[in-house]
């Protein structure tokens, strides 16, 4: 009969070496950065960034475990939602803002 062991193991998701590197990356070129991230189903997670200096990127993670993982090993805060400090950070850029009136245009 095998004896129970009080140590529990816990094992980290695996976290892809591209997405760290890419969270670093921009958090690097913006004076630091926090995240946000959303669930967006089968496809994982989103994870927003938002740079110090206002600029804004997102990528994609396999899953939410695996999203908040990345953003510890790179370094970047993690915001539990989106606060309105974190929204009025965010600078839209003009090609952005361009987009976005087409889109509403085209309607």
């Amino acid at each position: 009969m095998a004896e129970s062991s009080d140590t529990t193991m816990t094992l980290d998701p695996p976290v892809l070496g591209n997405l760290v590197d890419g969270l670093k990356s921009f958090a690097g070129d913006h004076g630091g950065a926090k995240a946000v991230i959303e669930y967006v189903g089968r496809r994982g997670a989103r994870i927003v960034l938002v740079g110090d200096d206002g600029a804004w990127a997102d990528q994609l993670a396999p899953s939410t475990d695996i999203a908040r993982s990345a953003c510890t090993k790179a370094g970047v805060a993690v915001e539990n939602e989106w606060e309105r400090e974190l929204i009025e950070q965010m600078r839209p850029s003009n090609d952005l803002w361009r987009s976005m009136g087409r889109r509403s245009l085209a309607r």
